[in-house]
């Protein structure tokens, strides 16, 4: 039996992750989709619990081979990704999906499943905090840094496509403000 998709995007440094770890636990049920890169792992990252990092040739095979549900290539040679498999192996064992994702991949993934998916845009206060938090993360070089920040700016005009947007403000409003969205979601259709 398929399940639902909680599709949650947002510029990079909007909080996302926080939310997304929140959901998971918070909501039984719910099981965090893996996507797939490319790109180096970061010391602090575990493959296949943050991402499968997956070297640059097996990625583009995976991509001709359409083992992808969506991909993009995020920046110059760094691709990022989600392996259909990943949803089966989570609808398999009886859970629902949530997806940390880009907002290119989160737009395709809720074109694909439509009214069985939820498009929840995490929205930074302002492009001002949101350069702020990015800076403050120091795991950018400033080319690096300098193309996240006009590409956030880019993404946040995708946040009419969201059936929900999420304003991060404040952690201790949105976190019971993430609950609340999904829990609505996932009761809806249910008798």
């Amino acid at each position: 039996m398929n399940g639902k998709l909680i599709i949650v995007c947002a510029p990079s440094g909007a909080g996302k992750t926080t939310i997304v770890r929140h959901i998971i636990e918070n909501i039984p049920g719910i099981e965090f989709s893996v996507s797939a890169t490319n790109r180096q792992k970061r010391p602090n990252e575990v493959n296949g619990v943050d991402y499968y990092f997956i070297e640059t040739d097996e990625f583009l095979q995976k991509i001709a081979a359409q083992e992808f549900l969506e991909w993009e290539e995020v920046y110059p040679g760094t691709f990022y990704g989600t392996l259909r498999s990943e949803i089966d192996r989570i609808w398999n064992r009886g859970n629902n999906v949530i997806f940390d994702v880009d907002v290119e991949g989160g737009l395709n993934i809720k074109r694909h499943f439509l009214q069985q998916a939820m498009l929840v845009f995490v929205m930074p206060p302002s492009l001002a905090v949101l350069t702020e938090r990015l800076r403050n993360r120091a795991t950018e070089n400033e080319k690096s840094f300098e193309m996240r920040v006009k590409k956030a700016e880019r993404e946040m005009e995708y946040s009419v496509h969201a059936d929900k947007i999420l304003i991060n403000d404040k952690l201790e409003d949105t976190l019971p403000e993430a609950i609340r969205i999904v829990k609505e979601f996932l009761q809806e259709g249910e008798s």
